[in-house]
């Protein structure tokens, strides 16, 4: 099964994915993840991403499309899940022509509801484990008092600089100019399903279970 996941900043993709990844054997391929993975592994996809990222450049859309190529001629697991890509309509389609190339299809968009506001308070409460990426919030689920994670017991916590409300007003606004015509363009495919991310961490998981189920 192969999704893509959209949604705002801190509409908690991340979480959800990991989900997935954990209980449905999926593989998440997340753009930011995909490049970075490809800098350090010295083969020559990775050396053309290495050169881009050392001149200051932006990564093309062909780059992409290759590292995502390369994930898909490998193990598929239960499935692929797109985080972070595509991001316009050239990309998406980019990603279909890619998937009817390899014999596969794209069999849900899961597109994760939250309102602006509800997603600022629980941005700037963030923190996150800077050795295995689990979140934490300062209201729901703060730092452990022991001062280790509790996924891998390190005490390394961060916080991105820009969680701040005026930076987060500026992603949303250059979010939603961008994945507006993506949603159109799944819902007229027949692809797009709403979730709703404002419910209860649990209730999100089984929404999404549901849809996928369908």
């Amino acid at each position: 099964m192969n999704i893509i996941l959209l949604g705002p900043p801190g509409a908690g993709k991340g979480t959800q994915a990991r989900h997935l990844v954990e209980n449905r054997d999926m593989i998440q391929l997340s753009t930011g993840d995909m490049l970075r993975e490809a800098k350090d592994s010295g083969t020559e996809m990775g050396k053309v991403v290495a050169d881009v990222m050392a001149r200051g450049a932006l990564v093309t859309d062909e780059i992409v499309i290759g590292l995502i190529r390369e994930k898909l001629e490998g193990d598929k697991k239960g499935g692929f899940i797109f985080d972070g890509f595509p991001r316009t309509l050239e990309q998406a389609d980019a990603l279909a022509a890619l998937l009817e190339e390899r014999g596969e299809k794209l069999d849900a968009v899961l597109a994760m509801a939250v309102k602006d506001e509800a997603l600022i308070s629980r941005i700037t409460a963030r923190s996150t484990c800077g050795t295995c990426g689990e979140v934490y919030n300062d209201h729901t689920k703060p730092w452990p008092a022991d001062g280790s994670c509790v996924s891998c017991d390190t005490p390394e916590v961060k916080r991105r600089a820009d969680d701040t409300e005026e930076a987060l007003r500026t992603r949303l606004t250059e979010y939603y100019k961008k994945t507006s015509m993506l949603m159109g363009y799944y819902y007229a495919k027949g692809d797009l399903v709403w979730i709703d991310g404002m419910a209860e961490m649990e209730d999100v998981q089984a929404e999404i279970a549901a849809a996928l189920d369908a």
